[in-house]
């Protein structure tokens, strides 16, 4: 009969994994598990990840691309009411001499 362990410590040694970049053979034989053990946590893990939708990363490239679009659509319109506003004061210049 297998062992039981914890969610607790599933989730620690698939987090040394997955987060801290250790090697499955390395966390596998420091927990004193089996390293086919911790490679089907690992892998059960990134299926849940994967299912649950984009990843971290994939949402801050996202927010980051409309943040560019939106800064460049903000550029525009501060050229044009910087090019409006010398328009009207040249004119205004135009106007007040004559």
């Amino acid at each position: 009969m297998g062992r039981k362990f914890s969610r607790e410590f599933k989730r620690e040694a698939v987090a040394l994994v997955l987060k801290e970049g250790q090697p499955v053979k390395r966390v596998a034989d420091n927990l004193g598990i089996w390293h086919t053990t911790l490679t089907a946590w690992v892998k059960l893990e990134q299926e849940r990840e994967n299912a649950a939708g984009p990843s971290e990363t994939e949402l801050l490239r996202t927010r980051m691309k409309e943040l560019e679009r939106e800064n460049k659509r903000l550029k525009m319109e501060r050229d044009i009411l910087k090019k409006a506003a010398a328009y009207f004061a040249k004119e205004d210049e135009e106007n007040s001499d004559g």
